[in-house]
């Protein structure tokens, strides 16, 4: 009897479980969807149709009524700073934004992939500006290290919590200025003045949409940036994401390619960006039975998600002032320095991979200087021994062995 009693208990209550997932907005651009002929005319080719979507590619997520438009006339300062970055490899496809005469940002999934997903390549990434007549590539690419002018909060994304859409931003280098006279300014504001400011009628978004009928970027205009929803608390949604305290949830209405897209307010000097649009944030309910799954729960659309420009700020004034390395030598150059300091064990391979840029963050902290983990010049002379650093020349064996161990088999 107390063996049947115990079954019935276990059959009676299985256990509910909340499983939160980042479904991600980038796009395979497919159908007769042209990049082309919304971006004006130019060198940028349309993408092939596809017909298979990966399960974290999605189409749209609206909320209550489409309320995207196109862009207005009014709006043509932020319009002229969107574009597209392609991989022509994956036919990936999704919005970025200037930030400076050289420097575009959007979502680090456009660069790298998620831990679901392939990766994609950097060496073929195209950027290429609403309006505009030219297309760009990476710093780099042309010398075979593209990896150099990229910086990014992830390169591996977690799509799964803890999910990681607070570390979904990305900041590239172009080989050709496209941005010049285009750059928008970082707000630099709280999650709560957002939502204040959302609160007003203030938040508003420009991206392109592949499941609409032109491709084009589109404006929507309120969108609302709140923590709580129906069915669906702060205390139960802030648990699936890592560092929640720089999440934007928002109601902008999206489709495939508005990843990387702008989160705006018009500030006093002109349109601010307030954060990076990255994906959008489902919820659904599954009944566990002894670990396993006996029935799922249709899953809900809480919100679109985005990453709050503040968490992004530093870094990139870090990026935008730095001198890049730009060639294989010189990045060997890098780690054969930092390698003899015993802060670096990698291949010397002319790579700026994980491994040496954690290698050059070590050097920096351990230095004095600025910790931006960058493969800058500044970074390579002081190595060198050209420039004087803070707390002077580092002994080979200084930096302690938890931290050397960080900088090694991740490249």
């Amino acid at each position: 009897m107390r063996h049947k009693d115990t079954l019935a208990t276990r059959v009676r209550r299985p256990k509910a479980r909340h499983i939160g997932l980042l479904v991600l907005a980038a796009a395979i651009a497919a159908g007769n969807a042209s990049p082309a002929a919304a971006a004006g005319p130019g060198p940028f080719q349309a993408a092939q149709p596809q017909d298979k979507f990966s399960p974290l590619l999605q189409r749209v997520a609206v909320f209550g009524k489409d309320e995207r438009r196109p862009v207005p006339q009014s709006y043509r300062p932020a319009l002229e700073s969107v574009g597209v970055i392609r991989d022509p490899a994956s036919r990936s496809v999704c919005t970025v934004f200037c930030v400076a005469p050289d420097v575009i940002a959007t979502a680090s999934h456009c660069l790298y992939g998620t831990n679901a997903s392939e990766p994609l390549e950097l060496k073929g990434l195209t950027v290429h500006l609403h309006g505009g007549t030219e297309n760009s590539r990476i710093a780099g690419a042309d010398l075979g290290t593209p990896e150099t002018g990229v910086l990014a909060g992830s390169v591996h994304l977690n799509v799964r919590p803890p999910i990681d859409a607070t570390h979904d931003w990305g900041l590239v280098k172009l080989a050709k200025p496209l941005c010049t006279g285009k750059a928008l300014a970082l707000s630099r504001r709280p999650v709560r003045d957002v939502m204040r400011m959302a609160q007003d009628g203030r938040v508003y978004q420009i991206a392109y949409h592949r499941d609409l009928p032109k491709w084009q970027p589109m404006l929507d205009r309120p969108c609302r940036v709140q923590h709580n929803f129906k069915d669906a608390d702060w205390k139960t949604i802030s648990k699936d994401f890592a560092n929640p305290d720089q999440l934007l949830l928002h109601t902008c209405d999206t489709g495939a390619a508005s990843s990387g897209s702008p989160l705006l307010v018009d500030g006093p000097n002109g349109p601010e960006v307030v954060g990076i649009n990255v994906g959008t944030y489902v919820q659904s309910k599954l009944i566990m039975l002894n670990g396993e799954v006996v029935h799922r729960f249709k899953s809900d659309e809480v919100a679109n998600t985005g990453v709050n420009s503040l968490a992004f700020a530093a870094a990139f004034d870090a990026f935008a002032r730095a001198d890049l390395l730009a060639g294989a030598n010189d990045v060997r150059r890098l780690q054969e320095r930092l390698a003899a300091r015993k802060l670096y064990d990698g291949p010397i391979d002319g790579h700026f991979g994980k491994a040496s840029h954690a290698a050059v963050a070590l050097f920096e902290r351990a230095s004095g200087l600025p910790e931006t983990g960058l493969p800058s010049r500044a970074v390579l002379d002081a190595l060198s021994g050209e420039s004087t650093v803070a707390t002077g020349a580092i002994a080979p064996r200084t930096a302690p062995r938890s931290l050397r161990m960080r900088a090694r088999h991740n490249h």
